[in-house]
C-alpha cells in the first residue's frame, strides 16, 4: 500500500463482550444495528464488521440473528457499506460459525490467524481480570478458507502478532489462500503484540510479497495513536464500539458515528483521502455490487 491509496474506514459496530452498562450506545436489536449503520455511513464509514446479538444483547451465533441484522442494515444503507461478519469465538464450534456464512453470505468474513493467550490486565489490581487461550488452529483456518473460497467471501486476516502474519505465506503456497490479501493488524490485546508504531511497521513489513491491503485495529484508547500510525504508514483504519468507547479527548462516544466522524477527520488531517465504498470494494478486490444485491436485481 502507498500513501496516495484511499483509506478504507471500517467500523466494528458492536462486538460481543461489552454491554450497555459499559456503553449505552451499543446496538442490540436489528433496528438499532441499522440506525448505527446509517450513522456510520453518513460519517464516512464504508466497511462494517458485525458480531450478532439477540435483541436482549446476548451474543449470538445463530443464522436468524445474523440474517435479521444483515437485512436491517441493507434496508437502511443499501450497498453503501461492505458487510463483514466475525467468525471468531471461544467455545463455539467451527460448524456453527460456518453455518451463518453459508446462509447469509457476507462480502467479507474475519479470520483469526493464530492461537494466543488473550487477556485483560489490571495494573491497579496487579492481576489479570480476564485470561483465556484463544484457539485458532491451522486446521480450522484452512477449513474457513475452503468455505470462503467456495462461497466467494473475501477473508479479512486478523493478525494479533508477527507470527500470525508469518502464517499467511504457507497458506498461499498451499493454494488455499488467494492473493492479494486483506489483512488487519490487531494492536493492544494483552497476549498479542504491544501497540506501538514501530511494531505496526514491523507487522506490515512482514506481509508476504505482493500488493496487499492492510489496516490497523487498535484496542481501547490506544486506538487513536494506532490510527495515526497507520495513516502515516499508508494503511487503512478501523474504529468502533467493539474496540473502544472513547474519543481522543476522553469523552464517551454517543454512537459509532462519533468515532467514524473523528477517524474521517484524522484521515483528512493526515493528508490522506477517505475511500468511497466503490474504492473500498476495489481495494479489497470485491465485486462492485454485493452478490446478494446482484441476485435480487
Amino acid at each position: 500500500m502507498r500513501l496516495d491509496d484511499p483509506v478504507v474506514i471500517t467500523c466494528s459496530i458492536s462486538g460481543s463482550l461489552a454491554d450497555r452498562n459499559q456503553c449505552p450506545a451499543i446496538p442490540y436489536t436489528p433496528a438499532e444495528y441499522a440506525a448505527e449503520a446509517r450513522r456510520i455511513v453518513d460519517a464516512g464509514g464504508v466497511h462494517i464488521h458485525i458480531h450478532a446479538r439477540k435483541p436482549d444483547g446476548t451474543p449470538s451465533y445463530e443464522v436468524e440473528d445474523f440474517q435479521a441484522i444483515s437485512d436491517a442494515i441493507r434496508a437502511e444503507v443499501g450497498d453503501a457499506a461492505i458487510m463483514n461478519f466475525s467468525t471468531g469465538a471461544m467455545g463455539v464450534s467451527f460448524e456453527k460459525r460456518v453455518e451463518y456464512l453459508r446462509a447469509v453470505r457476507p462480502e467479507v468474513a474475519a479470520l483469526n490467524m493464530g492461537s494466543m493467550n488473550y487477556a485483560k490486565y489490571s495494573a491497579r489490581r496487579k492481576q489479570f481480570v480476564f485470561s483465556a487461550v484463544f484457539a485458532n488452529p491451522f486446521d480450522e483456518i484452512i477449513g474457513f478458507l475452503d468455505v470462503m473460497n467456495e462461497l466467494g467471501i473475501k477473508p479479512e486476516h486478523e493478525c494479533f502478532d508477527v507470527g500470525h502474519v508469518g502464517s499467511l505465506a504457507p497458506l498461499i503456497d498451499m493454494g488455499v489462500l488467494k492473493t492479494p490479501l486483506h489483512v488487519d493488524f490487531v494492536m493492544g490485546v494483552t497476549g498479542g503484540i504491544p501497540p506501538t508504531a514501530r511494531n505496526l511497521a514491523a507487522m506490515a513489513d512482514n506481509l508476504p510479497e505482493g500488493d496487499h491491503h492492510w489496516g490497523v485495529i487498535g484496542i481501547s484508547r490506544i486506538q487513536w495513536t494506532m490510527v495515526a500510525a497507520a495513516l502515516s504508514l499508508g494503511g487503512s483504519i478501523r474504529v468502533g464500539l467493539e474496540d473502544n468507547f472513547y474519543l481522543p479527548d476522553g469523552t464517551v462516544a454517543r454512537s459509532n458515528g462519533d468515532l467514524i466522524e473523528k477517524a474521517h477527520q484524522m484521515v483528512i488531517d493526515a493528508g490522506r483521502r477517505p475511500a468511497t465504498v466503490q474504492e473500498a470494494r476495489a481495494a479489497l478486490h470485491l465485486p462492485e455490487v454485493p452478490l446478494a444485491s446482484a441476485a435480487a436485481r
